[in-house]
């Protein structure tokens, strides 16, 4: 019996190889599958351009209506120090900075701001008086008749000018400001 037993795995042992059993159809079938699905979308994806191209002609205005224009483009205000290309609006229109020394700025923003101190100014809608000069403003204050406070409302308005809330105590009770 042992004898038969070692004849049988011999013989399993002497095949050649294992049988195939991918077919050649198979391959060859995906293969054509494949290609036709990479045909039909770059055909549909050319008809698509095609008809964005069309659509983009038939716009009437070719500017985006979410373009920042050149005013949008600036940093916000204020600019303490401008870079190249920019300037400052004043009365006389807008004013290049870039071709200046690096305070022409800051000397155009002072001149702006010594005619308002002197001046005032005024809300262009409105017409409000937003900033008086101080003379003006010691002026309006003496005809306005106003008297000082005295005693104890004296004390509690100073007090409370003097008391702030605090990051620290979040809100739940005022701290009194060291001077």
């Amino acid at each position: 019996m042992s004898v038969k037993k070692h004849t049988d795995t011999a013989v399993e042992l002497n095949k050649p190889y294992e049988q195939n059993e991918i077919q050649l159809k198979g391959i060859l079938g995906f293969g054509i599958g494949l290609f036709l699905l990479i045909v039909v979308t770059f055909g549909l994806m050319y008809a698509f351009l095609n008809v964005l191209n069309d659509y983009s002609k038939e716009l009437a205005d070719p500017v985006n209506p979410m373009a920042m224009t050149e005013k949008d483009r600036l940093p916000a205000e204020p600019r303490l120090q401008g870079a190249p290309g920019f300037g400052v609006e004043s009365e006389n229109g807008f004013v290049r900075m870039e071709l200046g020394a690096p305070q022409a700025e800051y000397r155009e923003l002072h001149k702006q701001w010594e005619h308002a101190w002197k001046y005032g100014l005024k809300d262009e809608k409105t017409g409000t008086v937003t900033m008086m000069p101080i003379k003006d403003a010691k002026e309006k204050l003496l005809t306005m008749n106003v008297k000082a406070r005295t005693g104890a409302d004296a004390e509690k308005v100073f007090s409370d000018s003097r008391s702030s809330i605090s990051d620290a105590s979040a809100g739940r009770m005022a701290a009194l400001k060291r001077r």
